[in-house]
């Protein structure tokens, strides 16, 4: 899998990782597939935490720059 697109979404990544993580669920699948699966799982999930981090971050100066604006009124 290669590094996600700065224009792929949180919830295009959160449905490729429940993808990933259905078929992991299933079993019976040779090792070397299985390993890839994880791997592939492991940028997924640290790919949504870095987008739901940015987001969060975006909130917070959000509601920063709001509490200054209350605060100047």
């Amino acid at each position: 899998m290669s590094t996600p697109s700065p224009v792929e979404t949180y919830e295009s990544l959160y449905v490729r990782l429940q993808e990933v993580v259905a078929r992991l669920e299933q079993g019976e699948l040779p090792l070397n597939e299985t390993l890839q699966l994880y791997e592939q799982g492991v940028r997924l999930a640290a790919a949504c935490q870095r987008l739901l981090d940015a987001a969060e971050l975006r909130v917070q100066e959000l509601a920063a720059g709001d509490s200054q604006l209350d605060l100047e009124a």
